[in-house]
């Protein structure tokens, strides 16, 4: 799913993975929610630090 057409207010930013609205990464512009970003943020090079 993309983001919806939406630019301010409810629903203005979504995962651009699953939809989903709430638990939104917004940082670095990376706009996936984070159930979809523990999944493939090792992908995208972040690093877990223990």
């Amino acid at each position: 799913m993309e983001k919806s057409g939406k630019k301010f207010g409810s629903g203005a930013n979504v995962c651009r993975r699953c939809g989903r609205k709430q638990g939104l990464v917004r940082k670095y512009g990376v706009y996936v929610c984070r159930q979809c970003f523990r999944e493939i943020a090792h992908d995208m090079g972040f690093v877990k630090y223990e």
